[in-house]
């Protein structure tokens, strides 16, 4: 079929304003705050056979993974077994998924009784059960011991909701009234998708719709494959490593090793770590997602993320190690740790030949400080804290502070939403001055945040990188601090670890001070 190349963006747009929709409606109508302040959240919509299209301006490590979403759904749950008003939800990894905090919640979209496309809603659930409150377990074994695995099934029918399997959803969280509300949230979401699709197909023609999909992945295809073209030929190598996991708590080497021929690229992984023995493993899916954003960065090109640029890329990860760990492995910090270490590993590997695209090594670490606070009936509120940092420096240029780099897209919750909502006051909001890592731009500065605790008691969980090892500095510039966190109880400071479980006391003051950016190029002598 001729496409008239003006329809062709005009559909284009059309399906990132139906992202874009999916996610206010999910920030409007969220009842936890990590989904409504801070926005762990991401749409997305595929053509009907899964194929990543359309997506909004959510978190990359989410959108990278929608990619393989719903294939992989596909692959147990027949196309031809769905039905109009159907909608399923799940969140094992092993269905191109991630950590079993971020449950998918998934709309077949039909038009005159075909499947055209999916709306994809994904939200990071506060709790979805597990040891210990929040889902993150730092010594879990599997993944078992984390969370709530939840197979596909459907959660609504053209009947309405499902209310059985949402009984038993609520079961088995510890805050029953959000995971209710967040879940309503992302299926009113998947609707307002589908109200969007199916308007641009009656305005088009369903055809005319099905057809430009198909030319939305070649376009990006070709532009991905000039761009690799546009690199010279070679083999390169980059590693870069979590603070601890691997053998007797050593740190954790993330390797990769990228083949750049003509217009495709091969990034190998399998030289990064066996599996390691804490929460810091991650699922193949992950890592195919941080190298997909690593490649659009090295492209230089404001491309289009869809399935199509995907296709003149390979990668490899070896079963057994931290990036392909097996299904039972224990990944709840993989998501947003392990996950920037690829990243990471990548541009050190392209450092030499793509300076002016990258930058030195940032707050790469989401940050993790979450507070659960038990209620006298045995329920739980749930406050999941993510931290920005200093970005690294650049070749024209400071890195910025306080902010999210790479593969996060959060925000922070605000102080009101905070001390309105917990029994927790915050002490200090602050810059973290030279922190930033010197150099001929110098790195941006990291952030000081400090909780004091107003409950008897409350449970604390952290999962911060970057504690041990610093953000590295970039030809020649310096590294950024590493994050700090402290807890002062009656008088007393103690250093906190990274990643822990703890339980907090009345007047206990928690205190994140994060990274700062590496430094770019060498400092001028005096």
């Amino acid at each position: 079929m001729k496409l008239d190349p003006f329809v062709v963006e005009v559909i284009r747009h059309g399906l990132s304003a139906a992202a874009e929709e999916m996610s206010l409606v999910m920030t409007r109508s969220a009842r936890s705050p990590l989904l409504r302040e801070a926005g762990d959240l991401s749409s997305a919509i595929t053509d009907g056979r899964g194929g990543l299209v359309g997506q909004g301006r959510d978190i990359p490590i989410h959108l990278g993974a929608m990619a393989y979403t719903v294939p992989e759904l596909l692959k147990v749950v027949p196309r031809d077994s769905l039905n109009d008003g159907d909608v399923l939800i799940y969140n094992v990894g092993a269905l191109g998924g991630n950590h079993l905090n971020d449950v998918k919640v998934v709309r077949p979209v039909f038009v005159d009784g075909e499947i055209v496309a999916f709306a994809v809603s994904l939200a990071h659930w506060p709790d979805i059960g597990g040891t210990w409150p929040g889902s993150y377990f730092a010594k879990a074994i599997d993944t078992f011991q984390e969370a709530m695995r939840i197979p596909p099934v459907l959660i609504a029918t053209a009947a309405g909701v499902n209310a059985p399997i949402v009984q038993l959803l609520k079961a088995n969280v510890r805050d029953a009234e959000s995971c209710e509300g967040d879940l309503l949230a992302q299926i009113a979401a998947t609707k307002a998708g589908e109200r969007r699709i199916v308007d641009l197909c009656r305005e088009h023609g369903k055809a005319v719709f099905t057809a430009t999909q198909s030319r939305l992945h070649d376009l990006s295809e070709i532009e991905m494959r000039e761009a690799l073209r546009a690199l010279p030929d070679g083999v390169y190598e980059g590693e870069d490593h979590l603070d601890d996991g691997s053998v007797n708590d050593a740190p954790a080497r993330i390797h990769v090793r990228i083949t750049i021929a003509g217009d495709e690229a091969t990034f190998d992984l399998s030289g990064s770590c066996d599996r390691v023995s804490n929460f810091c493993n991650t699922t193949p899916f992950m890592a195919r997602s941080a190298v997909a954003y690593a490649a659009r960065i090295m492209s230089g090109r404001d491309m289009q993320q869809n399935a199509g640029a995907l296709r003149p890329l390979t990668i490899i990860t070896r079963p057994g190690s931290i990036l392909e760990p097996g299904w039972s492995a224990s990944v709840a910090a993989g998501n947003h740790e392990t996950s920037m270490r690829i990243v990471d590993a990548i541009f050190r590997a392209m450092q030499d030949t793509i300076p002016e695209r990258l930058s030195a090594g940032g707050a790469t670490t989401a940050g993790v400080l979450f507070f659960a606070q038990p209620r006298q009936d045995g329920s739980w509120k749930m406050l999941y804290e993510v931290h920005g940092g200093g970005e690294g420096a650049r070749h024209d240029r400071a890195g910025i502070s306080a902010t999210r780099v790479h593969l996060s897209n959060t925000s922070n919750t605000p102080v009101e939403v905070i001390e309105a909502n917990y029994a927790i006051r915050l002490e200090q909001q602050a810059i973290r001055r030279q922190s930033g890592g010197a150099g001929a731009h110098r790195g941006g500065d990291g952030v000081v945040r400090a909780y004091r605790i107003l409950a008897p008691s409350m449970h604390l969980t952290t999962c911060i990188e970057r504690m041990v090892i610093p953000p590295f500095g970039m030809q020649g510039g310096e590294p950024g601090k590493a994050c700090r966190i402290s807890l002062v109880r009656q008088g007393a400071s103690v250093a906190i670890d990274g990643k822990s479980n703890l339980v907090l006391q009345h007047g206990d003051l928690v205190t994140v001070e994060t990274c700062g950016g590496g430094g770019y190029g060498a400092e001028a002598a005096e």
